[in-house]
């Protein structure tokens, strides 16, 4: 079984060297995770891109699905939007603006009610989230430590070192990260990784195989440690 991390409330911010890199799984993953491990854990996606006629986005459905409390969704998605395209964008085809303090509040409100929050991102670390400030800036405003999805294809290793670089220039503490096969044919696989084990400034907390489930890679998982 996993080990339980040392702080009573843990978060972690979870982004990715590009979108469709695996970020919802693996955070679906660490929800399992925390959840074996006996935590309450509850998932947050501030930003949304890409919601069908009943309103339902498929990334903040398999969050909730993972998480062992079900608050209310304006909580758990704040800000919505119908295009599938990237956000900043999106909201300004919408007319809206998104607010990292409404974020920051709306996070808050869900660390007080589980003993961990799971926070994802959108697409990569840098991606605009308005005119001036993107994503970093909102991990920047959460203070958490983050946790990095890299899907492991060629261009995998340039990727992560650069999203390491930015969360550092940010001041942020890179917890660990997670290699995620998204591509089962890649070329030198075991020396990509090992690439990445000898570059990356933080802990591998697993490999995530091609084709298996959130529940089943939950068990390979290694819990990241708070960082204060």
């Amino acid at each position: 079984m996993p080990s339980q991390p040392t702080a009573q409330k843990t978060a972690w911010f979870v982004t990715g060297t590009d979108t469709e890199i695996g970020k919802t799984f693996v955070a679906c993953a660490l929800l399992h995770a925390l959840r074996r491990a006996g935590l309450s854990a509850v998932a947050m996606k501030p930003v949304a891109a890409g919601f069908d006629a009943r309103g339902r986005n498929d990334d903040v459905e398999n969050l909730l699905a993972a998480s062992s409390l079900q608050p209310p969704r304006e909580w758990v998605n704040p800000y919505g939007f119908k295009a599938a395209i990237a956000p900043h964008i999106a909201a300004e085809e919408e007319g809206r603006r998104i607010e990292l303090p409404h974020i920051v509040a709306t996070f808050a409100q869900l660390q007080a009610l589980a003993d961990a929050v799971v926070v994802e991102g959108v697409g990569g670390f840098c991606v605009p989230l308005g005119r001036a400030y993107d994503t970093a800036d909102l991990a920047a405003a959460l203070q958490l430590p983050v946790l990095l999805v890299v899907g492991m294809r060629l261009g995998c290793i340039n990727h992560a070192l650069l999203t390491q670089q930015a969360v550092a220039a940010r001041g942020l503490a890179l917890a660990g990260w997670v290699a995620n096969r998204i591509d089962p044919e890649m070329s030198r696989f075991s020396e990509n990784l090992a690439a990445l084990q000898e570059r990356l400034a933080a802990p591998l907390l697993g490999v995530v195989e091609h084709g298996t489930t959130p529940e089943k890679a939950a068990l390979g998982l290694r819990l990241p440690q708070q960082t204060e």
